[in-house]
């Protein structure tokens, strides 16, 4: 079945969705809230970066839909807002690994002692 061109407008759209998953430190972030809600305290431990940083990328996620947020008391809670987001993720690492995968072969011969 042949898909027909996307709009302008389309394209935009996808090209903004990756330029959000363009960043590390979003990935990281995304990998940490995988399992289970976390508070920003917690999300500032696991990926190592500034509190404000780190606030900075969840908002950036929070706006592009991925993420979605909940207030409790003084804390902020994170969870993912679009969980087929890991479907993309996993489609990009198993073609990174393939590619990969097939360049490690190159080196299989290792170096030959001429002696």
């Amino acid at each position: 079945m042949k898909s027909s061109p996307l709009s302008d407008e389309a394209l935009e759209l996808v090209s903004r969705r990756f330029a959000v998953l363009a960043e590390p430190m979003r990935l990281r972030l995304l990998q940490a809230l995988s399992a289970s809600e976390k508070n920003v305290h917690t999300l500032v431990e696991l990926t190592g970066g500034t509190q404000a940083n780190v606030s900075r990328h969840l908002q950036t996620l929070t706006d592009a839909h991925l993420l979605k947020r909940r207030k409790e008391g003084l804390q902020v809670f994170y969870a993912i807002a679009d969980p087929t987001i890991f479907q993309l993720c996993d489609l990009v690492c198993g073609s990174l690994e393939k590619e990969h995968a097939a360049r490690a072969g190159v080196f299989r011969g290792g170096w030959r002692n001429p002696r």
